[in-house]
């Protein structure tokens, strides 16, 4: 009978951060890298497969020992702390499968900044940040493998799967807390491009309006602005004025899901090709125009890394997206 493996994280004396599958119980050192993470969430980021009740279980039940002494789950791992985790049995549904070389070298030919713990990507559409819910491999889980020696990689920050361009990863402990802080007290900078459905109104500049979160019974999930949903600001500025659409900077103020698109929606002028929130016969006329995918794109992320040195990188329009702006010149004559 064949037994179904176990994931083993690497030897005590190991503190490169690596793990491997196997059996018996397992210990790895925690690096400085991975210095003031909770025991939970460093648990729940490597033993792909193993159900999250399961992971709380042996938590509780002290099997998941720290420098052989039982902690809670929001203990913070310090540097040289040594886990140990019992045998667990992985679901029987595989890891994350290995990146095709195709999907590796794209990723590769998308990073735009890397350096002092810092990655930018510019990334490309329909590649999901993560894996869930039905995807096994996005974007942090490709970077794993195409750094398989870095101990720590972490998304800063999450776009749709729908949504190109420019994203933060961190590579360092301290970078992540550092930016996130900055991102949660309004320091770091985002720019989005996007093209509305319609004549924006020159008024309309900001735009305040709660949003909710909704799951519906097919399991899609949408937002929608509603008086119970959580606060959300969006900064609209109009660069160009098409026949029938208007090209925005956005600047998000708050960072809800679907934040910009659903903004949009509110103010009347959807986004061209958003699936979710457009109306067909809307976005029928942007597919015979060529547009075959949402337009919006992350054009350029700024912030200030914990040695105070500010990093500004932008992300170049897709040329799918360039592309229809330049039929849209020639309609305009």
């Amino acid at each position: 009978m064949r037994s179904t493996p176990s994931f083993k994280l690497a030897a005590a004396d190991n503190s490169s951060g690596t793990w491997t599958p196997s059996g018996g119980v397992q210990f790895l050192t925690v690096p400085l890298e991975l210095a003031g993470q909770r025991i939970d969430n460093f648990l729940l980021a490597r033993l792909k497969g193993v159900p999250r009740s399961r992971i709380y279980r042996i938590l509780r039940k002290g099997e998941v020992r720290v420098n052989k002494g039982r902690v809670k789950a929001e203990y913070k791992l310090k540097t040289g702390d040594v886990v140990r985790v019992p045998p667990l049995r992985v679901a029987d549904t595989a890891p994350a499968p290995l990146a095709g070389a195709s999907l590796r070298q794209l990723v590769k030919a998308s990073i735009l900044y890397d350096d002092n713990g810092l990655l930018v990507i510019n990334k490309p559409v329909g590649l999901a940040v993560h894996g869930g819910s039905g995807i096994r491999l996005g974007l942090i889980e490709v970077l794993r493998q195409i750094y398989p020696q870095s101990p720590f990689i972490e998304l800063v920050h999450r776009l749709d799967r729908d949504t190109s361009g420019a994203i933060m990863v961190a590579r360092k402990r301290a970078v992540l807390q550092h930016v996130q802080a900055d991102l949660r007290s309004g320091r770091v900078d985002k720019s989005y491009l996007a093209l509305a459905a319609g004549k924006w109104p020159r008024s309309r500049r900001v735009v305040e309006a709660c949003l909710r979160k909704n799951t519906l019974k097919s399991g899609e999930r949408m937002v929608s602005v509603h008086p119970d949903g959580k606060p959300s600001v969006s900064r609209f500025q109009v660069l160009e004025r098409f026949r029938a659409a208007t090209l925005l900077a956005v600047k998000p103020v708050t960072g809800r899901t679907h934040q910009i698109r659903v903004h949009a929606q509110f103010v009347g002028c959807p986004l061209a090709g958003d699936d979710k929130y457009t109306p067909d016969d809307v976005n029928r006329r942007f597919r015979s125009l060529g547009l075959k995918r949402l337009f919006l794109h992350s054009a350029s992320v700024g912030c200030q890394l914990p040695d105070g040195e500010k990093v500004v990188v932008a992300a170049p329009l897709p040329d799918e997206l360039g592309a229809l702006l330049k039929r849209l010149r020639e309609e305009m004559g």
